[in-house]
C-alpha cells in the first residue's frame, strides 16, 4: 500500500496524464479532481500557492496543483504563467512572430507544484525548470506549446519526443522529482 494518499487537483487531463505517467513507479497513491478553484493573477509560486490553500480547505486533505509557465528570455520571462491566454490569443505561430526582430529564441519551460498536507498548513512549493529555445513548430499539436519549444541540447521540441522520453526530462518530471524526494522525507 502506497505510503502517500495525494489528490492532484487539475481539470487538465493531459497533465494528469503526465502526472500519472511520471508517478507510476513512485510510492504514492495519486487520485485527482477537477476543483473550481479560482486562479489568481501573479508568479507561479504565487498562482500554485493559493490554489492549493484554497484546494486544501475544500477537500479537506493533502493536495498538490501546478501551474507552468513558458519565459521567454528577449520579453524577460514573459508570457511566463500567461501562457495558456497568449497561446490561445496567439497561437503557435504568433507566439514564434512575437520574437522576431529580438536577438534571442532562448526560453525556459517552468513547472510550479505546490504541496499541502491539509487545511491550515501553508502549501510548500517545488520548481522544475528546463532550458531551450522557441523555433517554428515541429511535432504533433496535441499538448500546449510543446511544438514549438525545443529542449536545450536535445534538438527536439518536447512534441517530437516520445512520452518517455519527454517525462524524464521535462520541466513537469523535475518539479515531481523534488516533490517525491520531499514526501520520502516526510513519510505519515
Amino acid at each position: 500500500m502506497p505510503s502517500h494518499q495525494l489528490t492532484f487537483v487539475t481539470g487538465n487531463r493531459m497533465k494528469l496524464q503526465e502526472v500519472r505517467a511520471i508517478l507510476e513507479n513512485a510510492d504514492v497513491d495519486l487520485t485527482s479532481q477537477d476543483l473550481d478553484v479560482p486562479e489568481l493573477q501573479g508568479s507561479t509560486e504565487e498562482v500554485a500557492r493559493e490554489k492549493c490553500r484554497r484546494a486544501a480547505e475544500l477537500l479537506q486533505g493533502p493536495c498538490i496543483t501546478e501551474d507552468t509557465a513558458l519565459c521567454f528570455e528577449a520579453l524577460n520571462g514573459l508570457p511566463g504563467p500567461y501562457i495558456k491566454h497568449f497561446l490561445k490569443g496567439l497561437g503557435l505561430d504568433g507566439l514564434n512572430t512575437l520574437l522576431q526582430g529580438f536577438p534571442t529564441t532562448k526560453a525556459w519551460a517552468l513547472c510550479t507544484f505546490a504541496y499541502s498536507a491539509g487545511p491550515g498548513t501553508e502549501p510548500i512549493i517545488f520548481e522544475g525548470r528546463v532550458d531551450g529555445k522557441i523555433v517554428p513548430q515541429r511535432g504533433a499539436e496535441v499538448f500546449g506549446w510543446n511544438p514549438i519549444f525545443e529542449v536545450e541540447g536535445t534538438g527536439k521540441t518536447f512534441a517530437e519526443m516520445s512520452e518517455e522520453e519527454k517525462n524524464s526530462c521535462s520541466h513537469r518530471y523535475r518539479a515531481l522529482e523534488k516533490v517525491l524526494a520531499f514526501l520520502r522525507e516526510h513519510k505519515p
